[in-house]
């Protein structure tokens, strides 16, 4: 999470210098090649049933192509420091999809939780409009950058569902890969279109080296790390661990972009990270 925190900041950069169905074929494509030995069925592992193929699909639709196009095309209209703020919402909104898809029951202190990290992506986005030096025009892109983080906050909590069932007859190295692949499928056309005509000559090395670091870490590192720890861990429990993503992405943020942290993105970050305390702390159990 901390690493996905770091990418979710970094890419303001790269969706400076590429469009951003470009950027997201690039990634699975460079990651793909990185990943190429992790496709084929290790020894032992059972092959993959009809039920699974689905699931990898819907995994990689939403938690790499969508997320994707959601996240970058957000970040590029807000900063670093929202996108750690709403991104602080992921736990509850797993709380949410729990409750809607495995039935899985809500308490109270849940719902105070997900109400707690409504409240602090709805402050961010009152004071960004508010302070906006652009006028309505500046406040409503950035209300729609908000809105589209938001979207890949709801992305990302199916992924945590399907990735939760895909760990149980699936090695985390395979789902990594196949998830990948399915992305950079679903990602080619909008990028064999846009490679035609966009200069690459115009990128720096630098720019090519964090390029690189976005697509391993994005689509190769923490996916195995994700779902190794799924095949051990409790999805409620792993989601305590999504609140290093906004942590680290405002961290880049302010150390590394340069972005002001405002009194507004403080009480912000208070009420996101007060629900995601509140919808992931483990209940003490009954006698």
């Amino acid at each position: 999470m901390t690493l996905v925190g770091s990418y979710v900041a970094l890419s303001k950069v790269l969706v400076a210098l590429f469009p951003v169905m470009l950027l997201g074929w690039l990634r699975f494509g460079i990651a793909a090649v990185a990943m190429a030995g992790w496709v084929r069925r290790q020894p032992g592992e059972a092959p993959l049933r009809p039920h699974d193929r689905r699931l990898l699909f819907w995994e990689s639709f939403f938690g790499n192509f969508l997320f994707s196009v959601c996240m970058l095309f957000g970040v590029s209209l807000t900063s670093a420091l929202a996108a750690g703020v709403i991104m602080a919402a992921i736990p509850a909104a797993v709380a949410v999809l729990s409750w809607l898809v495995l039935r899985e029951r809500i308490s109270p202190r849940v719902k105070l939780g997900i109400a707690c990290a409504v409240g602090g992506i709805a402050l961010l986005s009152a004071a960004k409009s508010w302070n906006d030096d652009s006028g309505s025009a500046g406040g409503l892109k950035a209300l729609l950058g908000n809105l589209l983080l938001f979207a890949a906050v709801c992305c990302e909590a199916s992924y945590v569902v399907i990735g939760k069932k895909l760990t149980a007859n699936v090695s985390a190295k395979r789902i990594s890969a196949l998830v990948n692949l399915w992305g950079w499928v679903l990602m080619t056309p909008f990028g064999l279109y846009l490679a035609a005509q966009f200069d690459f000559s115009a990128i720096g090395a630098g720019h090519w080296v964090l390029l690189v670091f976005y697509s391993l870490a994005a689509s190769m590192i923490t996916v195995w790390l994700w779902m190794s720890a799924l095949r051990h861990v409790p999805a409620a429990r792993a989601g305590v661990f999504t609140v290093m993503l906004p942590v680290s992405a405002a961290a880049v943020g302010v150390i590394f972009l340069g972005e002001q942290f405002s009194l507004a993105h403080a009480a912000a970050f208070v009420l996101a990270l007060t629900g995601v305390m509140l919808a992931t702390w483990p209940e003490r159990p009954r006698a």
